[in-house]
This record gives structure tokens, sequence and C-alpha cells, in this order.
């Protein structure tokens, strides 16, 4: 077997050799970098875990802009912000394509998603069903009735269960992204389709991570079989491939049987379908585009309503001054309500301040680069991996001083004062690439929000008399999630612990 492999990896290097060899010299520089070995390129150096934090490195030895080569092709580390608007924003055209990952990508079948679908008609198609469905604050208020019911629903399993709160948080998410891409309502607590998309997406996260499979760094070892020793990975590949088809499949399925029996709730498939002579392409589409929603939206915001627990865990004195601000505004006969938000806005710059805290995706996913460009005198070929640092861009202090502190008044300005970025124009992406689904996830977070500290008080946990402080630490992983921890949770008066257990369908009311 040793032999076998060592065949491969020569094979690897050979084909490498000729192409260094028959390529023509560069127009300029590749983007300063760690120092590239003969062959290897910078293989050695490329970390195993948490990726962001030695990007972030590289970004302070080497500049905003920098270059590793791994086998030949080469990643380019933006650190900045501005930078990732100039290049991927404003030369959208060069920097929209994905990647082709083979493990990920094209045994799993992730490729066919919104996410990592390659740049061209499919992928200008599921735009396009976003925009029109979810692709303004405006189109979401359809939603907002099914957002707020889902999210009072939470409020009391929360009070019944707070020990519980991560499984709380996933339930809700599953249940809100459900009934707006399939107009599925949940069965019970631990829901098939919830379950499967949790399922579903921890293993998209892992089948990402960039060095976390060696085919994706020899991708002709996808051709080899799974009997072969060594190929362990196609046996992972099938199994998850099987759970994404399921994953996409089954609540389709749902919905056209609802659709056919008369009874289907209005959403994103049923909108889609709705009255019209599909082709297979066409049908395919909606089908892969509605699983993007799905799968897109049940992951990352159990991230973004996980963190802000944690944070109102550790830093009270923000919880007190947006209780205070629902409290004036709202009252304590009622919950929040979208319309509200207008009215909220130091909850607004909460919201703003959880996604910038906590980051989601902390490399988003990898832009392809379509044609040879020029940037800053850099030489950027086609072909290239371009890896915007989000994680960096919403913890660098020279935009976001003491960026480790949980301060939503950074973006609110007064006299003298300018506000500081508002994170929502980094977090969810740059270019054709940004994340369709970026107001559903903003209007979740601010529902949860606002609804959550109108009711509850958060803070430390108490364990033998000794309060407990969580640590704040994230899961590796394309999508991170803030580690398990430990907090209280209590209604904030009887009169709030009443207001919970009303009806949710008489929200408001």
């Amino acid at each position: 077997m040793l032999i076998t492999w060592l065949d491969i990896c020569l094979g690897a290097l050979g084909l490498y050799l000729v192409k260094a060899i028959l390529s023509k010299k560069p127009p300029a520089a590749l983007p300063p970098g760690p120092k590239k070995w003969p062959f290897l390129g910078n293989i050695l150096d490329m970390p195993s875990t948490k990726e962001w934090l030695t990007f972030a490195e590289w970004g302070r030895i080497y500049g905003d802009v920098a270059s590793v080569t791994v086998l030949g092709r080469p990643l380019i580390i933006l650190n900045s912000a501005k930078i990732a608007i100039d290049m991927l924003d404003k030369k959208s055209a060069k920097y929209s394509d994905r990647p082709v990952l083979p493990m990920g990508g094209e045994l799993v079948g992730w490729k066919n998603t919104m996410i990592l679908v390659p740049y061209g008609d499919r992928f200008r198609e599921y735009r396009r069903y976003f925009h029109r469905l979810i692709g303004s604050r405006h189109s979401m208020e359809a939603f907002h009735p099914a957002e707020e019911l889902e999210t009072h629903i939470f409020l009391q399993k929360v009070l019944a269960k707070p020990a519980d709160l991560a499984a709380h948080v996933r339930r809700t998410a599953g249940a809100i992204i459900l009934r707006i891409s399939h107009g599925y309502e949940l069965q019970g607590d631990h829901d098939p389709f919830v379950d499967l998309a949790d399922k579903a997406t921890e293993q998209f996260s892992l089948s990402t991570t960039p060095g976390a499979f060696l085919v994706d760094v020899i991708p002709f070892l996808k051709y080899v079989p799974a009997w072969f020793p060594g190929a362990g990975f196609q046996k992972t590949a099938k199994e998850w491939s099987n759970t994404l088809k399921e994953m996409v499949d089954m609540p389709y399925n749902f919905t056209k049987q609802q659709m056919a029996d008369g009874i289907a709730t209005p959403s994103f498939t049923s909108n889609l379908l709705e009255g019209k002579q599909l082709s297979a392409e066409e049908e395919f589409n909606i089908k892969w585009s509605a699983a993007s929603l799905y799968s897109g939206g049940a992951d990352t915001t159990v991230s973004a309503i996980y963190s802000l627990f944690l944070a109102m865990t550790l830093f009270p004195d923000v919880q007190k001054k947006a209780q205070a601000e629902i409290d004036a505004v709202i009252g304590n006969d009622k919950l929040p309500k979208f319309t509200d938000r207008s009215q909220l806005p130091y909850v607004d710059s909460l919201v703003k301040e959880v996604l910038r805290w906590n980051v989601v995706v902390p490399l988003a996913i990898a832009h392809r680069v379509q044609e040879d460009d020029i940037h800053d005198g850099f030489y950027i070929p086609k072909g290239s991996l371009v890896i915007p640092n989000i994680w960096h861009m919403l913890h660098d202090p020279r935009t976001y001083p003491n960026p480790s502190e949980f301060d939503p008044d950074r973006y609110i300005g007064g006299e003298g004062k300018v506000p500081q970025q508002d994170p929502r124009t980094i977090c969810f992406g740059f270019g054709r690439r940004i994340c369709p689904g970026l107001n559903l996830a903003d209007a979740s977070v601010f529902i949860s929000c606002a609804m959550s500290l109108a009711v509850f008080d958060i803070s430390k946990a108490v364990e033998n008399g000794v309060e407990v402080t969580p640590v704040v630490n994230n899961t590796p992983g394309t999508i991170s999630h803030p580690v398990p921890f430990k907090c209280s949770i209590k209604p904030r008066s009887a009169k709030a612990a009443a207001l919970i257990q009303q009806d949710p369908g008489h929200i408001g009311v």
C-alpha cells in the first residue's frame, strides 16, 4: 500500500512539474506570504483547524492580501473588507465562481446547492428565485407571522426547560426555515426533517473543511474505488451523499403532496411550483434551491441565536440597556413584533453586534478566479482560490476597537461620534456570492433578540454557590458555533411568565 500511495504522490508531483515547466512567466508577482518550498509550495504551512486565526496572523506579517501555494494552486487570503469589496464586489465578473471541492462538492453532492453551485445559468436561476421571494425586507414581511409564532413557541420551551437551550434554538431555527421553505409544520421536538437538516449541515461543514480529506489535495483520488486500501473516504462520501439526497427530496415531496391534496401552506417551494408546467431541469432547480434555503438557514441561524445568549450571559449591562429600551417602547403587556423594529435602535444594534462578535462562517466559501487579474500590482492567476477572512475583518481593531467586547453602541452615532461599519456588509459575504438568505437571517436574529430580552433575564449559572463564567470559544469547520455553555434563564417577572404562556396564536393581540 505504501508503494501504491507513493506512486500516486509521485504522479501528482510529476504533473505539477510539467505544468510548472510549460507555464509562461507571470506578468507580476503573487501577493506575499510564507516561504514556499520546492515542489510542495506551502502545503506544510496550512493550518489544520481554525484556519482564520492563522490567516489573520499571516495578514499581520505579510499585509491584507497574502498568498500561499498548495500543489501549484494559489490561495489568496484577504484580511481587509475594503480589499474584499474592491475585488469580489467591484470585479465580480472575474471573482464569482466557486472552487470544485472533490469531497464535499462532487462526491457528496453539495455542488448542486446555492452555496457551491458553479457560476453560470443555474446559479443565476437560483438567485432569481431567492431575490423574488426573500430578496428584500419588504418581501420578508409575508413570513413575519411565522417567525413571530415560532419564536413565541421557543420562549415557552425555554421557560419549561431552560437547561435545553441549545436544543430549543435548533428546533426553532428548523421550524422557521421549514415553514418558509416548504410550508412544513414541525411534528414534535424531535422532528425528522430538522434532525435530517442538522445531520446534513454538520456533514457539509466537515466535508468542506480545507485539508480534511486527501482527495481535496489530490483530486484524481476521487476515481479510486471504495475497496482500494486507503479509500475509506469513498464510503464516507456515499453515506453523506445519501443523507443529502434525503434532505433534498423528503420536504420537497411533502410540499408536492400537500399541493396535490389542496392543503399546502404558502411557501418558497409552493410559490415556485404553483400553476406551472415544469421541465426536468426547472424542477431540479426549484428542488435544490429550496434545499439550499432549508439547509443554509437551519444551521447558520442556530449559531447566531445561541451566541446571543452567550453574550447576554457575559455582558449584563448590554442586556439591561436593551431591556430598558423594550420596556419604554413596547411596555410589558405584549411581546415585541417586527413592526416595532424601527423604534428599537439599540436592540437593532444588538443584532448587528451578535453577527459581528460571533462569526458564523469565518472564512465564507472560497471564490474561484475565472480569468487572470492584476490587483494592486499583484498577480491573481485564473483558477486561484480567494478566501475572505471574515472573522478577522469583523475583529480587526482598526475597524472595531476592542473587538472582543460586545458593544452595540458601536453602531449608534452621536455628537462627534461616527458609527462603526455595519457588520452585515461583511458577514454575509461579497459580490454575486453574497448569502441570498441574508434578510431571512437578519429577521430571525432580530425577533429572537427582541422577544427573548423582553421576557427573560439571562445570567451566569451558579453551581455549588459559585458562578460559572462561560468560555468564549468556537468550533472549527466551515460553519462555526459557540462551544456549549451553561447559563441561567429566568422570566423577568410573573407578568413576563404569563405573557410567555399565552396562546402563540394571539401574538400582539
